[in-house]
Order: structure tokens, then sequence, then C-alpha cells
């Protein structure tokens, strides 16, 4: 297991006792059973994005915080690129990097490169936002939002409605890389 994984699994278990949930809590808020809770704070499971998409979200946080804590930001104003965390899906080589420092601010920059035939789904409740935008940088998104679909190429961007159902999807041969801006809420 790589740092990064071990350090994650370390973080979801601490922001799990900070909260003071059960595991069982944690599975009912989640949907995501007790036994892969388990074994990904054992470190036995390596955790897809739609996992850990269900899992920060029902602790209040968003993927990009949890990522960004299990790296241990410094609460410095700069992220140098090197500094910044990239985690990668096992399942679909989806990569996140966290771009925003470490600081306290509610806005939160999010890189993500979608590989070519790639899809990745997330519930309505993973979304702990007031504001979310999807900036295209590069390749096309095919976005389900609910019943909506949105077809977006590079420098097209949308802001999201009300919280519901999303999969991000490649249609394309080529990456797709995209921006998430966000302003979380306040708890």
């Amino acid at each position: 297991m790589d740092q990064l994984s071990a350090s994650l699994a370390a973080t979801l278990q601490a922001a799990r006792h900070d909260r003071d949930l059960s595991v069982n809590a944690l599975a009912e808020r989640s949907g995501v059973s007790r036994a892969m809770i388990g074994k990904i704070e054992r470190g036995e499971a390596q955790p897809t994005a739609v996992l850990l998409g269900r899992l920060s979200g029902a602790l209040g946080m968003t993927l990009s915080e949890l990522v960004a804590r299990a790296e241990q930001s410094d609460g410095d104003r700069v992220r140098r690129t090197a500094e910044q965390p990239v985690w990668t899906d096992p399942a679909t080589g989806y990569r996140r990097r966290a771009v925003s420092p470490g600081t306290d601010s509610p806005l939160e920059l999010v890189e993500v490169e979608l590989p070519p035939g790639a899809s990745v789904s997330y519930p309505a409740d993973a979304y702990i936002f007031k504001t979310q935008q999807l900036w295209v940088l590069a390749g096309r998104l095919r976005f389900h939002e609910g019943e909506l679909v949105h077809e977006l190429e590079a420098g097209d961007c949308l802001e999201l409605g009300v919280p519901s159902p999303t999969t991000f999807h490649n249609p394309s041969a080529a990456l797709c890389r995209y921006l998430v801006a966000l302003v979380k809420t306040r708890s």
C-alpha cells in the first residue's frame, strides 16, 4: 500500500471518530457496507472514487478535503504543484488533484483527468456545497445531472443545479481534463 492510501485510511477513520460515528452509523449514512468501511480503514481495500465520495459526503466533507487531510496540508496559502495531493481511482483511472491550498477557505479548486470511455457516478448526498461549477479544460465531458445530460467541450463551463445523482463520462477517445470549483457549505 502506498503512503497516500495508508494516510487516507487513517484520515477516514479519524474523521469518523471526530464526528463520534460508529462504523454502523457511517454505513447507514453513506450506503457503504460496514465490512467495506472496515477494510478501507484497515488499509485492506483500495476505495474507488464512488466509495470515497459517499463516505466523505456522509462525513460532511468533500472528497478533496479528505485527500488534503490525508496529505496533512500545513495551512500555507500557496500549494505548489508538487505538493498538490493526487488521488487515482483504481477502478477507472480517474485522477483528482486538490489544487487549492490547505486553508480554511470555503472555495475549493480540483483538477480532474477522466480517461477515455471512463465514467464515475456519485449519489446526490455526496454534494455538500452551496455552488459547484465544472470548467472543461480539454476533451469532452458528458455530465449527467439527474435527468439532465450536458454535453461539454473544452472551454465550456457549467454551474450545477440542486444536488442530484451525477455521472461524469468521457465519451471520447481522448483524455478529458476539467476543473471543479466549489463553495463548501459551512457547518
